[in-house]
């Protein structure tokens, strides 16, 4: 990666603070990501697989193309960043387990990071891309304690022979995704990428989902109806018709949806998945 690029990307998160491995540095690029490039899953909505995890094809599309992207594809991009700032990144897998109603354990199809700050001790979770629960802020990786995001609560928990990240959502404590601290190796990445951008039971195949974290309110997209969660409350939208739904996309959210196709048609197809 080129400083060029480094550059580019700051421009395309607004982001025109220090260029050093600091954790104010971290957070601080945490919050410009959060708040500019949506998750969003367009491409396996489109029937594009999203299989090239290689740092070019990650930052053509959220960077040069303004796009977002899934977890694969959001946290690909800020290893790729954090690593050329200075700091330690080491990439994990993740089972997300948020609001499902099932026992079995789920596929390993997430993607987080443990962070090193140089001269500190321990490691920062962060995480740009679980969507509409999306880490806002960096954590510390120690269990049980609570600890406040630029949003909600956060804690970490042992669970198994793994942990689980939780929140606290309307005064109860939710989790989100098991992982571990192995080591997630880029083929099993391909793999996960693949799978839920292409099996049929994916909901990012059969419905449109995007989220975007501002300063002070969550925004999250699931076909036609928008939610906006803030600090004193929610808001939501119900859009008529896949043409509000696309400029919602475009307007709300800020995404280039040049080169997919007709994209009000498809959403037409899935406004109440």
């Amino acid at each position: 990666m080129t400083a060029d690029a480094i550059a580019e990307y700051f421009r395309r998160v607004s982001y025109s603070g220090p260029a050093e491995p600091t954790q104010d540095v971290l957070a601080a690029v945490v919050a410009a990501h959060n708040r500019s490039i949506p998750f969003e899953n367009l491409d396996p909505l489109m029937g594009k697989p999203v299989i090239d995890l290689s740092p070019e094809a990650l930052f053509d599309k959220l960077v040069h193309r303004r796009r977002g992207g899934y977890c694969f594809e959001q946290n690909g991009v800020m290893a790729h960043v954090l690593s050329e700032l200075g700091f330690g990144v080491d990439i994990l897998g993740g089972r997300v387990v948020w609001m499902s109603e099932s026992d079995e354990l789920p596929a390993q199809t997430h993607q987080a990071l443990a962070v090193t700050v140089p001269g500190e001790n321990g490691r920062y979770l962060v995480d740009v891309g679980f969507g509409g629960q999306t880490l806002s802020s960096p954590i510390r990786l120690e269990t049980d304690t609570v600890q406040q995001t630029r949003h909600e609560p956060y804690r970490i928990r042992e669970c198994g022979d793994g942990l689980v990240l939780e929140s606290e959502i309307r005064g109860k404590w939710e989790p989100l995704y098991l992982f571990s601290l192995r080591p997630f190796p880029m083929i099993d990445r391909q793999v996960g990428s693949w799978y839920v951008s292409t099996y049929p039971g994916s909901h990012f195949v059969y419905g449109l989902s995007v989220a975007l974290v501002t300063d002070d309110a969550r925004w999250n997209l699931r076909g036609r109806n928008l939610a906006i969660h803030g600090r004193d409350g929610s808001d939501r939208i119900r859009f008529d018709t896949a043409a509000d739904v696309v400029e919602a996309l475009t307007e709300r959210f800020g995404l280039d949806l040049t080169g997919l196709g007709d994209v009000e048609a498809r959403v037409n197809e899935v406004l109440d998945s």
